[in-house]
Order: structure tokens, then C-alpha cells, then sequence
């Protein structure tokens, strides 16, 4: 297999809150260096790690660092990672917008970009018009967008009101437009951000649908960023997970997003009262610290069919409250809820007093087939939520003999399946 796209030591640095040096004498300087005396650029080795969440000592931050890796033709491939890691900057590098710091980029065949869907499309044009003067910013020619001009209004869902001037429309129409536009590229190479993340559902299941024609049917190679883990399952087949600007794992996109999902979650057996919560929260009552228990307080790895203890701490700040509710649920390693656990649900509300408590829910046979989950928690006084973590904390369990019957689970059904109890007979 050709190889259709090669990263070789990119690397690409900023100036914080200036363009060039800030100064002419100094982009003189190193224009001269770099240039002509051929040396390493002197603001190279000050640049620090793009960690957003820190205060940097140097106005230089490195965007991206040392990105090698190859991908083959007809391959699609998930770039994640969390705001700031670098994706973006990547996708721009590619497309050329931006030039690379040091590296290079090599990339075999005609590229299109879908990095601002719609982007240059003039309000006072109708709707078709716009397709025209779109599709020639994307680099298509006049007769071949007339040629699939029919199937581009077919696709945005805008036919009756592709004479209209495009101001009248509303944004989910002009993001529909853009993109029938863009979809309809005949690329080598097709470089998308984010697109897909717009749209109703109807739309984007439609999106979603062409995305997987393109990289499918057309064997073209495919670089797709988004933070809709299940479109990034569903489209690609290999991943790259960035992290502060650098390449964390390349692989197979199951594990990419497993790493991804559990670099989000904290451990269990931990405190908790430090990780960032959701929401507009009083605090009045503030989990502090989770523990997976068997019945006999023991710290364990929870297995299939086996009894669980979740205990939880928390801290009440006030002199005391009545009518207290806490619930846990689990959710699968791309955050959908498979168990919920709502104490207003099986007991009466709580009355605590200020201090620190401890509670627990018991769940006699765990029905989680073996695999990685995420847990959340959320409790509050009279229905009005004082804390909530979502999906922050992780829940490894191991598979065993829910049944009792000595069979294993397959391994199609890991972490997929909620197991419940049930029999089956012959019926006369």
C-alpha cells in the first residue's frame, strides 16, 4: 500500500500575543541566522510545552512537537485529543494555511480541507449562487460543480430555498449548504475538522453517511478531527491521540479512544474533591473520595456477577441538611449510561449533619460484562444539585461466571452488554 501522507519531525512554535519577534531588528536577526547563516532559530529553544493549563515562563509555545507518522492510501484516520492538544494546527499544516516550524510534510494527491464549512459565502447571493462561488473557493471548476449541482441541493435539504438569498437563511441551513458543497469534492486526500459536529440529528446521520461513501466506496485517504468519539469509531479505522502538542499513541482507533476517554478519568480509591466539576454548584455537600468494596469493605477490581460496594465520602460546609439525594451512574468508555444507582429512587431522603459522611450503594451481582467504564456521581438537597461529577472516574471491571454455568463472555460483548437475571424453559 502507497503511503499517501508522511509527517516527518513537524514541529510548529508561536509567539504568545504577537506576530514575528516583536520587533523589525529581531526578525532581522533571525532571518539572517536562519537564512543565511543557516542556523538552528535561537527562539526555537525557549519555546515551551503547549500546556494550556499552566503559566509558561517563555512567550514562545511550541503548537505541535515532534510529529512523525505515515498514513496509507484509502486509510481513515481519527485525530483526538482534548482543546489545545494540537489538531487542529495539524490539519492547517497539511492544508498548507500554515507552514511548519521545522519538519516536513509530504502528502501524495489532491487535497480539499473542510476546516470552516460555508466559509466565504456572501449573504446577499442566493443559495445557489453560493454553491458556484463555494465550490470555487474549494477549488472545484465551474462545469463540475454545474455537473453535481442537482445532487448538492438534493443533499443540504435547501431545494426550496436555493433562490433565496442566503441571509434569510437560518445557520443550521447555511452549515447544511456548506457542506453538501464540500461533501461533493473529488479529493485524494480529504482533511475535515470538526464538520460534522453541526447539523440536526437528521443531518448529521446523513453527514455521517457520505463521510463513510467517501472513504469507503472512493478509497480516499481520509484525516477526520472531531470530538464525537462515536463518529470517530464509526468512520475511522486508525487514530492518532495528541496531548499538549505531542503524539501520545498511534493505533488502532478502539485503543486510541480507550486511552483517550480514560486520560479524562481520575482512578478509583482516590480523593476526588479537587477535580473540576459541571455546572453551577452550591458545594453545600461535596463528594471527596470513591471506593469499589466487596460486602466486607475489602478494596477490590470489580468482577462480572459479583457484589459490589460503591462507598462514597462526603463533606457538608453547612450546619446541616435534610432531604439529601445521591446517585451513581455508569456509563460505557464513550460516556453512554449503561447503570443508574438514584437513592430517591430505593430510600429515604438523608438527613446529614456538617461534617464528613460516609454512604454506600450496594449492587448485589454487578451486570457488567469485563471492560473500562466511566462513573459519575451527583447528589443535592431537595432536587437541587450541590455536586456533580460527569463520567470523571474510572471503573475497571473483570469478567467472570455471571450464570454460574462455566462459560466465558464473548468477547464481542465486552463492555457493550448489561446482564440481568433470567430463565428459560420449555414450553408445553
Amino acid at each position: 500500500m502507497a503511503t499517501a501522507i508522511e509527517f516527518n519531525h513537524v514541529s510548529k512554535l508561536y509567539r504568545l500575543g504577537l506576530v514575528s519577534t516583536g520587533t523589525f531588528r529581531e526578525d532581522i536577526k533571525r532571518w539572517w541566522i536562519t537564512s543565511v547563516q543557516k542556523k538552528e532559530d535561537p527562539y526555537l529553544t525557549i519555546g515551551e510545552t503547549n500546556d494550556r493549563g499552566t503559566k509558561g515562563e517563555s512567550q514562545f509555545v511550541w503548537a505541535l512537537r515532534d510529529i512523525d507518522f505515515k498514513v496509507e492510501q484509502g486509510d481513515v484516520v481519527g485525530i483526538i485529543g482534548k482543546n489545545g492538544a494540537g489538531k487542529s494546527t495539524l490539519l492547517k499544516l497539511l492544508s498548507k494555511i500554515t507552514a511548519p516550524t521545522t519538519g516536513d510534510i509530504r502528502a501524495r494527491g489532491r487535497i480539499a480541507s473542510l476546516l470552516e464549512v460555508g466559509t466565504g459565502m456572501h449573504p446577499e447571493m442566493t443559495g445557489r449562487e453560493n454553491i458556484y462561488l463555494n465550490g470555487a473557493i474549494l477549488g472545484m471548476t465551474k462545469s463540475e460543480i454545474t455537473r453535481k449541482l442537482d445532487e448538492i441541493i438534493d443533499f443540504s435539504g435547501c431545494e426550496r430555498y436555493i433562490d433565496t438569498p442566503v441571509k434569510r437563511y437560518s445557520s443550521g441551513m447555511r452549515v447544511r449548504l456548506g457542506f453538501a458543497v464540500a461533501a461533493h469534492l473529488d479529493p485524494d486526500i480529504l482533511v475535515v475538522d470538526e464538520v460534522l459536529a453541526v447539523g440536526d440529528a437528521e443531518f448529521q446521520k446523513k453527514a455521517i453517511g457520505k463521510m463513510q461513501d467517501v472513504s469507503q466506496g472512493g478509497g480516499r485517504t481520509v484525516l477526520f478531527v472531531s470530538h464525537n468519539m462515536a463518529s470517530v469509531r464509526a468512520l475511522c479505522k486508525n487514530g492518532v491521540l495528541l496531548e499538549n502538542g505531542k503524539t501520545k499513541m498511534i493505533g488502532e482507533i478502539g485503543s486510541i479512544i480507550n486511552e483517550y476517554m480514560s486520560s479524562m478519568v481520575s482512578s478509583e480509591n482516590i480523593p476526588i474533591s479537587e477535580i473540576p466539576r459541571e455546572g453551577k454548584l452550591n458545594n453545600n455537600i461535596k463528594y471527596t473520595q470513591i471506593q469499589f468494596l466487596d460486602f466486607n469493605n475489602n478494596s477490590i477490581t470489580p468482577h462480572t456477577g459479583q457484589p459490589l460496594r460503591i462507598r462514597v465520602r462526603v463533606h457538608v460546609s453547612s450546619p446541616g441538611f435534610k432531604a439529601a439525594t445521591f446517585t451513581v451512574t455508569i456509563s460505557d468508555s464513550m460516556a453512554n449510561p449503561m447503570l443508574i444507582y438514584p437513592s430517591s429512587m430505593s430510600t429515604p431522603a438523608f438527613n446529614v449533619a456538617e461534617g464528613t459522611h460516609y454512604f454506600d450503594c450496594d449492587i448485589p451481582k454487578l451486570p457488567l460484562t469485563g471492560g473500562s467504564y466511566r462513573v459519575s456521581l451527583w447528589c443535592g438537597i431537595n432536587g437541587v444539585g450541590t455536586d456533580h461529577l460527569e463520567n470523571k472516574i474510572k471503573l475497571d471491571v473483570i469478567d467472570d461466571d455471571y450464570f454460574q454455568y462455566g462459560r466465558e463472555i464473548s468477547a464481542n460483548l465486552k463492555g457493550k452488554v448489561v446482564f440481568d437475571e433470567h430463565v428459560w424453559h420449555k414450553s408445553e
